[in-house]
């Protein structure tokens, strides 16, 4: 059995189908309509709901964290010991949420269907705000899409929304959620079974471990942004999957001297604030990575795990020389990153053996990273890049570079690196790198980029590197697109 909060009433669910969207739960299940179907894939918003969680703030002090989810890709077992907000929530004694009121006031609905996502985003933004941030408002709803409205008009409701915020019934019930949510907490694997389909949501790493063990045929469900389109877009069933969500254990972030420990459940609008302080282009580019409902529901974990050639994440990682611990059983091996990567969606992981934390080394002061992409936004990379060097008196002592989207696995570049390491660092060594690149990979052509044009862009890439490192006022990274 699972149980959570729907507003304020307890769901306590155990035969549901586990393949069960949120989105569906909603309108098939509960009729509550208000939540619209667009995609089916997390790009247009319009399915955008609300979940809330037990958490501890910076001052201790125990509250409740909203974050805006696209329920078309969140399966219902991921509410286990959590509050779900839907539209119809928000409405409260006959009057509009002051977010809907600003939305009517600032004329920011024709047609109406994308409203409820604008809606539910623009709540999770008022509850994540103290003051107007145009930057934040924006970031906020570069998920949600608008094909008649245009978008002042709902960023005008965003400041009005955010400027004075009245008290409205979440707060003055905040205590006794926080007590519900308390009272619901999981104590024990939990299980949605439908007969032929199961899920199970395990609370320890040792409990995922033994349950792996047991199933090693599952899927194991973190985020769900890539799983659930099995489901949502290819129509596939999962007959069992593993939900590692409410996994504390891989949610952590421990800051050491020399490293960075991330569980590989940990969301990645967590990540941001650790690898942007550490690396300002690793917290650039996951501000590219995708919206803010996927990067809130998306692990690093699950970046890696799904072994994409196009993944924004491993690049990076590759660069900067992280490993990965990789648990199966009671036993823990650690592995670099590049080595996990095989062939196409082909990784080192044995059976019944998953990712349970990433580490990141401190300290690599030239480290950059770029992405181009058609938009700017919220879009899949046609070449991301990573680039770390090590110089001694202007002579390259160490070089790591990276690249995705230019083979069947995000690779470095050896060739390139040979040319670099023990040269003097200068336009004609990176010219020759270069050069080398075209050794390196033999990239495809598709609908994002021809392999002409990938080629010439990662040669491109390289050369802005030494340009910004010549120049290092000069701001550019992490801005490219096609």
């Amino acid at each position: 059995m699972i149980q959570f909060l729907l507003n304020q009433e307890l769901r306590s669910e155990h035969a549901l189908d586990p393949n069960l969207t949120v989105l569906n739960y909603l309108r098939e299940h509960l009729g509550k309509s208000g939540t619209k179907e667009g995609c089916a894939s997390g790009d247009c918003g319009a399915c955008t709901v609300v979940v809330g969680e037990l958490h501890t703030d910076d001052q201790g002090a125990e509250r409740i964290r909203y974050r805006s989810l696209n329920s078309c890709l969140t399966f219902v077992s991921s509410l286990h010991g959590k509050q779900l907000i839907s539209v119809e929530d928000l409405k409260h004694q006959g009057q509009l949420h002051s977010v809907q009121q600003a939305m009517v006031e600032c004329h920011g609905s024709q047609c109406g269907f994308c409203t409820p996502g604008f809606v539910m985003s623009l709540f999770a933004l008022q509850k994540n705000s103290d003051a107007p941030d145009s930057q934040k408002a924006h970031e906020a709803l570069a998920g949600n899409l608008c094909r008649c409205t245009g978008y002042r008009p709902i960023l005008a409701a965003a400041e009005q929304a955010c400027c004075n915020k009245p008290q409205d019934q979440f707060d003055s019930r905040e205590a006794q959620t926080i007590a519900r949510l308390k009272a619901i907490a999981p104590t024990q694997t939990g299980e949605l079974n439908s007969g032929d389909k199961r899920c199970l949501v395990p609370l320890t790493v040792a409990d995922l471990a033994d349950l792996y063990d047991a199933y090693p045929q599952a899927r194991l469900l973190a985020g769900g942004t890539d799983l659930a389109l099995e489901v949502t877009q290819f129509h596939r069933t999962l007959p069992v999957m593993i939900y590692v969500g409410n996994i504390e254990e891989m949610k952590r972030i421990d800051d050491f001297d020399d490293r960075l420990e991330i569980g590989a459940a940990t969301a990645l609008s967590d990540c941001y604030t650790a690898l942007h302080h550490e690396y300002p282009d690793f917290g650039d580019l996951l501000h590219r990575f995708a919206s803010l409902q996927i990067r809130n529901q998306g692990t690093l974990g699950g970046n890696i795990g799904n072994a994409s050639p196009i993944g924004d994440s491993p690049p990076l990682l590759i660069a900067l020389g992280a490993q990965i611990v990789l648990c199966k059983g009671a036993t823990r091996r650690t592995l670099a990153l590049e080595d996990y990567f095989i062939d196409y969606r082909v990784t080192a992981r044995q059976d019944s053996e998953f990712i349970e934390k990433i580490i990141v080394p401190k300290g690599h002061t030239l480290f950059r990273a770029y992405k181009v992409s058609k938009r700017l936004d919220d879009d899949i990379s046609a070449v991301c890049a990573a680039f770390n060097l090590k110089l001694d008196n202007g002579v390259i002592r160490e070089a790591r570079v990276a690249f995705g989207g230019m083979a069947a696995t995000p690779k470095r570049a050896k060739s390139c690196e040979a040319v670099l390491v023990g040269a003097t660092w200068n336009g004609a060594t990176v010219e020759k790198a270069c050069a080398a690149l075209a050794q390196d990979f033999t990239p495809l052509s598709d609908f994002r980029a021809s392999k002409e044009y990938r080629l010439l862009s990662a040669q491109n890439l390289l050369r802005k590197y030494f340009i910004e490192l010549q120049t290092p006022h000069i701001e550019t990274r992490v801005t490219a697109y096609v």
